[in-house]
């Protein structure tokens, strides 16, 4: 797809079915993937770093198919993966790369695990280094922070270890390499974040105690476990957060967002803009499979200009390029802290995220572990050519920028959204 030409539209309103949750639906492919028996996952998200995530499961020996939105996985137990013969490729997806390492560190295989050029300029040490704290021998460019990555599993051992960063992407990749370890793991240190992973390996049986300041797991003793586990993957907040944010900027709006995951590790982006004075209601409220889903409905509001630091900073981190633009629309100032890790995302998305909003009229300054930015209110933003960075999230949230814009706003590589939203043009051109 070429560069895109957007411009605001009069109204915005309907329903939006947002794609399955990304973080449940790379889970639900690996963790499958070494169960015992078959299992069904409806409402996949078809992305492509959901399908990268397929093809290395099928590389590794593991039947695993697609049917339109469903996906079946018959799984082989934690001894039935086969060593691949050739490269892993894991495309552009980091939650791919960091919990297949993680996997494979607690198997008696050899892996080498690489991705495309922007997965490869990743940093990969928070991972690789505890892994060899465990007995892993892991290696990779820059000594283990770049990828490729070289695995040679089968000698974990168990043990304490205390994670530096909040990160669920850390803490999944430790949790999954314990299943083949020789003892029980316990994790402390900075252990709030997602909690996607310990839901769904409780739920298959696997013996993991979670409290508030550690998380225990003991690697499966009888060959059951894990139990198979089918699912429907709800709909993924992160998704969501384009259209919660769209509807609140924009003055004719009520956009309803139907089935979304509400995990409170991921409703933090809702949360601040609920804080900002979003017209936000939540309907029908319930439980599936093992997480908290409900209706999220939002119409247009007069947002004000808040901090977002801290405790919130993982639970929406993906978020902050889109949230970015809503304080760009608030009344007053919002000013985002501690959130260094953008700077290793997809993109540098402190850098890419102010370059934009400046072209947009914004006045926004970058800090090393955020940015300030001085809400235009009610002002239209100014049209723009804007740089995507081949970042998803970048060119939704550009999108999200465009329904307000006074003037043209060109969104460069629009189909880099693919990787986790593949209909979100489609949606946003019914929707104006």
């Amino acid at each position: 797809m070429s560069a895109l030409t957007l411009s605001a539209p009069a109204s915005l309103r309907g329903i939006v079915h947002v794609p399955g949750d990304k973080s449940i639906s790379h889970r639900a492919v690996l963790f499958n993937a070494v169960a015992n028996g078959d299992a069904r996952i409806t409402n996949f998200l078809a992305g492509a770093d959901c399908l990268a995530t397929i093809r290395c499961m099928q590389a590794l020996g593991v039947d695993v198919h697609r049917n339109e939105s469903d996906v079946f996985v018959r799984g082989v137990g934690l001894q039935g993966l086969r060593e691949p013969g050739d490269v892993l490729d894991c495309g552009n997806s980091g939650t791919t790369l960091r919990l297949l390492t993680g996997l494979l560190a607690g198997m008696p295989l050899f892996a080498v695990l690489t991705g495309d050029a922007s997965l490869r300029s990743r940093p990969q040490r928070r991972i690789v280094s505890p892994l060899r704290e465990l007995g892993v021998t892991i290696d990779g460019r820059l000594d283990g922070d770049r990828a490729p990555l070289v695995v040679r599993g089968g000698d974990l051992q168990g043990g304490t270890y205390a994670l530096p960063v909040a990160s669920a992407q850390v803490k999944s990749a430790l949790l999954l390499a314990a299943l083949g370890g020789t003892g029980p793991l316990t994790l402390t240190g900075k252990i709030a974040s997602r909690d996607h992973t310990e839901r769904m390996l409780q739920a298959m049986g696997l013996d993991l105690k979670v409290a508030d300041d550690e998380l225990v797991l003991h690697p499966p003793e009888h060959p059951v476990f894990p139990y198979p586990l089918s699912l429907r993957v709800p709909g993924d907040p992160s998704s969501a957060a384009f259209w919660w944010v769209a509807a609140a900027i924009h003055p004719a709006a009520e956009l309803l967002t139907p089935g979304v995951c509400l995990n409170p590790t991921r409703t933090g982006a809702l949360e601040v803009l609920q804080a900002m004075g979003a017209e936000v209601t939540i309907t029908n409220e319930r439980i599936e499979g093992s997480e908290p889903v409900g209706d999220v409905l939002v119409q247009s509001s007069h947002l004000r200009g808040t901090t977002i630091s801290g405790s919130l900073i993982p639970r929406l981190i993906d978020e902050i390029p889109v949230l970015a633009v809503a304080a760009a629309c608030a009344e007053g100032d919002t000013v985002i802290r501690d959130a260094t890790e953008l700077r290793a995302k997809e993109s540098d998305r402190i850098a890419t995220v102010v370059a934009g909003l400046q072209a947009l009229g914004v006045t926004v300054e970058p800090t090393d572990d955020g940015m300030g930015i001085v809400g235009l209110g009610r002002s239209a933003l100014q049209g723009a050519t804007l740089a995507t960075h081949g970042d998803h999230r970048l060119a939704m949230a550009w999108a999200v920028a465009s329904l307000v814009a006074e003037g043209d706003v060109i969104v460069d590589n629009p189909a880099c959204a693919d990787v986790s939203y593949p209909a979100f043009w489609v949606t946003l051109a019914r929707l104006g």
